[in-house]
């Protein structure tokens, strides 16, 4: 899942990493605005909200949504450099190692926040998911050049939407339209199922949930690492 790259990839590849990591990353996200009143996956809002406070003069609180971002787009080209370094230096499982860093960094926030109460705070735990949810997408989009965003559900939405009147026409090929609503209604569906499992998962687990995120993403990337380069 993943090894194979863009057009080496089969429908079944990108279904099985559009289910994992869209359940994580709504997990994270309605986790994150549970505790936070933010969302780490939703750029979109983020960005409105920064123009909102922005025009309410509350400037402080504008930048906060604004770091939020940047945040995002931080994990994004962190994880973009690794990649592009590892495929350089042809490093078949780098996406494996992505993956298992985001797993370590969930597993080490986990672990701060049950260990140490006085790290809980909103700032920390938004800080840390917004360049979680950044480093994830970019590695999804990269290793299906773009065909699987898990933490992008309004462009799903989009696309899927846009499958839904393919479907509808006639004399088409249906085979490739059909392909892409079955990829956009599981990760759209996964999203969802995995925002309504980590209200109810945290509020049963609490911090646990972090340290369980991660250790799903170990199982993911764990058959990649133990592959030989």
């Amino acid at each position: 899942m993943l090894i194979r790259v863009g057009h080496e990839r089969s429908l079944q590849m990108d279904l099985m990493l559009a289910g994992w990591m869209s359940f994580i990353a709504g997990a994270l996200n309605a986790v994150g605005f549970l505790i936070a009143g933010s969302f780490t996956a939703n750029m979109t809002g983020n960005i409105s909200m920064f123009v909102e406070h922005l025009a309410d003069r509350d400037t402080i609180l504008a930048l906060s949504f604004a770091g939020l971002v940047l945040t995002f787009i931080i994990g994004a080209t962190f994880a973009a450099l690794v990649i592009q370094t590892g495929e350089a230096r042809g490093v078949r499982s780098i996406y494996g190692w992505v993956t298992a860093m985001e797993a370590a960094i969930l597993i080490a926030l986990g672990a701060a926040f049950l260990i140490g109460p006085a790290w809980a705070e909103e700032t920390h735990l938004v800080i840390v998911l917004s360049f979680v949810m950044g480093l994830q997408n970019a590695m999804t989009t990269m290793i299906s050049k773009a065909r699987v965003r898990t933490t992008h559900a309004s462009g799903m939405a989009t696309d899927l939407g846009i499958e839904i009147a393919a479907l509808m026409g006639r004399g088409q090929d249906r085979s490739d339209t059909m392909a892409k609503f079955k990829l956009h209604s599981l990760t759209l569906f996964s999203f969802a199922l995995g925002g309504l499992g980590g209200v109810f998962g945290y509020l049963w687990v609490s911090n646990w949930l972090f340290v369980i995120s991660g250790a799903m993403l170990v199982f993911i990337a764990l058959p990649t690492l133990l592959l030989r380069d």
